[in-house]
């Protein structure tokens, strides 16, 4: 492993995206002409992998796929961009995930997951990659809840930092997750993990100390869309505001501004000093249509914070 770079494993979700774009959502019973349709790589893991390695981290991956066309294809992406897949099973017994997104035009969509192979994720995977080592681990829920829980525990022991996605929403077992570094929900996910319903910075602050009480988390950080992103320490509340910028699509925008975070709090040693960047990797990420393919590169995120003199 190259010693100067940023090693990260990412434990997490692999789909394929099936984008459908058409005039309105068919009724029951009745059928609708679409436009176009496309298929792009997608899932948290991947999406955080994909973006982790773009900025130049060193990522490795832990997942499943299905021993299918859409794996292959799914693999040989992650590959190109960089990303270690050495600890990816090719699940023989399952399908490769995918995720069906009709889009209407609106741009409002509705998303139908098939977690096929990545309900199967499990911890004889998670212990094969832990073999290795690595400055820290992403992950999110979109993979077996006990496989997630495991994998803190596993890299806990290890000493290795862990960060959670905390989407997408639903309720966990916080308890599972006490000491761990960092604990990221966005609005709706900390709303469904706390039951308070966060919508403004007030409500953020109750969530993100709710969320802290629990996990005894080192850090609660809660994205907040264009509002930016609120970062919660030790009874300290900071707010980061988001960069003004046009939103085209707001796919992976959040697993982005992770993998960045991750990224630049490892190499810079101080997660403050780190939101800035993630900050612009998200607002690039949602000036882009589609969610791998809007991901930035590290030169992307040098012009981007020269242009505003940062």
């Amino acid at each position: 492993m190259d010693k100067s770079r940023v090693r990260i494993l990412v434990v997490g979700s692999i789909n394929m995206d099936l984008v459908m774009s058409l005039e309105r959502a068919p009724e029951a019973g009745e059928t609708v002409l679409g436009d176009s349709y496309t298929y792009i790589p997608g899932g948290k893991g991947a999406n955080q992998a994909v973006a982790a390695a773009r900025l130049g981290a060193e990522v490795t991956f832990c997942g499943r796929v299905g021993d299918d066309a859409n794996g292959e294809i799914l693999l040989e992406n992650l590959r190109k961009n960089g990303v270690d897949t050495a600890y990816i099973t090719k699940d023989k017994d399952s399908q490769t995930g995918l995720a069906a997104i009709p889009v209407d035009a609106t741009g409002q969509n509705r998303i139908i997951v098939f977690p096929g192979a990545n309900g199967r994720v499990s911890k004889e995977d998670v212990d094969k990659a832990l073999e290795q080592t690595y400055d820290a681990v992403m992950m999110q829920l979109e993979i077996p809840l006990e496989t997630v829980y495991y994998t803190y525990k596993k890299a806990a022991e290890k000493g290795i930092p862990v960060i959670l996605d905390a989407g997408p929403a639903m309720k966990v077992d916080l308890s599972r997750f006490e000491g761990i570094s960092v604990i990221s929900p966005n609005e709706s996910e900390a709303s469904a993990i706390t039951g308070i319903k966060v919508q403004d910075e007030e409500s953020a602050l109750e969530a993100a100390r709710y969320l802290a009480r629990e996990t005894k988390a080192g850090y609660v950080l809660i994205k907040l869309g264009s509002k930016g992103a609120l970062l919660y320490e030790d009874g300290r509340h900071e707010i980061f505001p988001a960069f003004k910028v046009k939103a085209v699509d707001t796919t992976a925008a959040g697993d982005s501004f992770t993998a960045a975070m991750t990224l630049k709090m490892i190499e810079y040693g101080d997660i403050r000093k780190a939101m800035p960047y993630a900050n612009a990797v998200g607002a690039i990420c949602v000036s882009r249509m589609g969610a791998q393919p809007s991901l930035p590169t590290a030169e992307d995120v040098a012009e981007f914070m020269a242009q505003r003199g940062l």
